[in-house]
């Protein structure tokens, strides 16, 4: 299997310098028995969170940057049968209420 099947794409292998050259250009290779190192990626790319934070549609036009949410009319007032909690009953209040049968 080749090293482009396995990475999806050309990977370039830098040839040993021979050891007559005199150019100091090329750096030796590390040595790790001929295998192909991938080291730090000079363009690592955004984490989920961080990609869509700086891609999100943002408000640019005047129009749109002053707009307020919408502002709805109070609810009407619950039915009878219902009846609202709050934090003062307590279970003993609750206990105390005999039980109303629904006819259906």
């Amino acid at each position: 299997m080749s090293i482009s099947a396995l990475f999806g794409t050309r990977v370039m292998l830098i040839p040993k310098p021979s050891l007559n050259s005199s150019s100091s250009c090329i750096a030796p290779l590390p040595k790790c028995g001929g295998a192909a190192v991938i080291e730090c990626s000079s363009r690592p790319q955004k984490k989920a969170t961080a990609h869509h934070r700086k891609t999100r549609p943002k408000k640019t036009q005047p129009w749109d940057v002053k707009r307020r949410p919408t502002v709805y009319e109070p609810l009407p007032p619950l039915p009878s049968e219902w009846s609202l909690l709050t934090n003062e009953s307590t279970s003993q209040e609750l206990e105390a209420q005999p039980l109303v049968e629904v006819e259906t």
